[in-house]
């Protein structure tokens, strides 16, 4: 496939791609976008981090790939590869203080025609999703999408720096339950107590 770089795609043209003729020409582009520009995204963003409005860089490129056709010929088929990163803040679930999520997406999609045929589309290859097709296609609602796809499902630190109050009423039920249950293991195996008797009695005829 012939790459070409294409015209540069403008903020306003992400909203409103022809994403046939973009991955007819093999165009490729690339891009900033901030977490303001991004409704669903910024509304994960706990309000009092210092950098709430991040930036992700993206990288997109169209291509197309033959295909088998009903009538057994081959026919080009539109593709879209892209690649989102960058870091999010989020709020921990286990201390429940904000830390810096980083988001990796690397997808590659095989655009179609109507949501019909997306729903009837074989899905032989995880590798591949599927995307309905526009020539007024919103790029910028698809990496969002994405990028809300890629978000943990419980956030957490690796490490908590620390253990938030609310949680420690929790932690305190855990450490009675584990008590419990080693107060249980200290209680005399009846069978255990048995055997010493029986090994006492042994000692006492020897005697």
């Amino acid at each position: 496939m012939t790459q070409n770089p294409g015209k540069p795609v403008s903020p306003a043209d992400l909203r409103a791609l022809d994403i046939y003729e973009f991955a007819k020409s093999g165009r490729q582009a690339a891009g900033a976008l901030r977490v303001s520009q991004m409704p669903r995204m910024l509304a994960e963003v706990p309000a009092d981090v210092p950098e709430r409005d991040a930036v992700f860089t993206w990288q997109g490129e169209g291509s197309t790939q033959p295909e088998l056709q009903d009538d057994g010929t081959d026919a080009p088929q539109p593709y879209l590869r892209l690649a989102v990163h960058g870091s999010v803040w989020l709020t921990c679930q286990r201390c429940l203080q904000p830390y810096s999520q980083h988001l990796d997406v690397d997808a590659t999609y095989r655009i179609v025609a109507t949501e019909e045929e997306a729903d009837e589309f074989p899905l032989d290859d995880d590798e591949v999703e599927v995307i309905v097709g526009s020539r007024q296609f919103d790029l910028v609602d698809l990496i969002e999408e994405e990028l809300l796809l890629s978000l943990p499902l419980v956030p957490k630190h690796n490490v908590c720096p620390e253990t938030h109050e609310s949680l420690l009423p929790g932690a305190a039920d855990d450490e009675t339950d584990e008590s419990s249950a080693a107060d249980e293991d200290e209680k005399p195996n009846p069978f255990a107590v048995l055997e010493k008797l029986k090994q006492g009695g042994s000692d006492d005829k020897k005697h």
